[in-house]
């Protein structure tokens, strides 16, 4: 019997059979400028000649699972032929969902893995019990961890003790890679270019030139500074989808500092953006989002769990997700966790050398157990018991 291990994320889904390796793949659809009617699914991304402009429909928003339609079709594409030729009567699914996830979500999602597409067995799950399966597996003398998880659609902190979540101590800061990206845009647009539409391309932006910085004000300071003094202002060369496949930053040697360029290249010059956008995930507020920032949150989290058991939280530390991949990320937590914290308990905070595809990586341990038998639920379980049977089983 093959097990397909799925983390359904907001953004990318990351599948793959357990006993071999994982794939990181789009989860939505696409539209383009230019071919208003095709639409591409998932990983059809790089068929498209001309991604400006590139429309994305989504199957999750605000982080729960609601258009079906897409999902579906998502999916479709994903078990069938061009990618992991599924036989689903051979085959169980460790599927991943949110925490929390809303049980009318939970009961579509039983009908369709069981009746539409009828896998075995079935194990739904939270994406951070399986990170916190593989880090007890990693270190297998601690009993605790603290799973920092900051996808696409909020950031989760959530407690595991001996692979239980504590639900008391579970925090969501609504803060993203989507809020991110988006504000990126809106920045940009208001200071230099229209790039509303551009989502696709200042994504990217993104993640090839933001980064956290570790103090803030002095950052801002260097900002300030006139010609080669302006340590953090970058050039960054925009695709034009002939020439330029792929937006990149211009060497420090290239860059132009007064005047234009020659080159009929498009530029952007990216200044304080570059670490204020990430900073919107340690200080929320600055956008008006009255919530805690990452650090903040990881200690309030851990103070609302009995004081004996506070310790084994602050030295493991995970973060997960791709925000986590920012620059300085894993310094910054750890400092301002550590000004937070007594002087007594030690602090450390990990990031997985991969943390995109590391609760992946746990589901691939979790099927290989000997009680994975005990944890999911067949296909007779719920055609005898129906949903009720999902809800004992699966703790969401």
């Amino acid at each position: 019997m093959a097990t397909l291990v799925l983390d359904n994320g907001a953004y990318n889904a990351k599948i793959g059979y357990s006993h071999e390796h994982v794939s990181v793949i789009p989860n939505c659809q696409f539209r383009s400028k230019t071919a208003r009617l095709k639409t591409f699914t998932a990983n059809q991304l790089d068929e498209i000649k001309d991604p400006s402009g590139l429309f994305y429909i989504l199957p999750f928003q605000k982080g729960y699972l609601v258009n079906w339609d897409v999902q579906r079709q998502v999916w479709d594409y994903l078990f069938g032929k061009e990618m992991y030729q599924v036989d689903f009567v051979d085959t169980n699914i460790i599927i991943t969902e949110p925490y929390f996830n809303f049980s009318s979500i939970q009961d579509s999602m039983n009908e369709i893995l069981f009746e539409e597409y009828q896998f075995q067995a079935v194990l739904r799950v939270n994406a951070g019990a399986l990170s916190a399966h593989r880090y007890f597996r990693d270190n297998p003398s601690e009993l605790c961890c603290i799973i920092v998880d900051s996808g696409y659609s909020f950031t989760h902190i959530v407690p595991y003790c001996r692979s239980k979540k504590k639900k008391e101590a579970i925090i969501r800061i609504n803060v993203g890679g989507k809020l991110l990206t988006n504000h990126l845009k809106e920045i940009i647009s208001y200071r230099q270019l229209h790039v509303m539409d551009e989502t696709h391309v200042i994504n990217q932006v993104k993640e090839d030139v933001c980064y956290v910085s570790q103090d803030f004000y002095k950052d801002m300071e260097i900002a300030k500074l006139k010609g080669e003094e302006n340590t953090v202002m970058i050039d960054y060369v925009l695709p034009d989808f002939s020439t330029i496949k792929k937006g990149f930053c211009k060497p420090r040697e290239e860059m132009v500092l007064s005047g234009k360029y020659k080159t009929g290249e498009q530029i952007l010059r990216l200044a304080n953006e570059r670490f204020a956008v990430p900073e919107i995930l340690f200080h929320p507020s600055d956008i008006g989002i009255q919530e805690m920032g990452i650090p903040e949150a990881i200690v309030y989290s851990i103070q609302n769990l009995p004081e004996e058991m506070q310790p084994h939280f602050f030295k493991n530390i995970v973060l997960t997700g791709g925000n986590t991949l920012f620059p300085g990320f894993r310094d910054r937590v750890y400092s301002e966790v550590r000004c937070l914290t007594p002087t007594d308990y030690d602090v450390s905070v990990v990031l997985p050398e991969n943390p995109i595809t590391y609760s992946w990586e746990g589901g691939k341990l979790i099927s290989e157990n000997d009680d994975f038998e005990d944890m999911v639920v067949t296909r007779e379980d719920y055609e005898e018991n129906g949903h009720c049977i999902c809800e004992e089983k699966f703790d969401i």
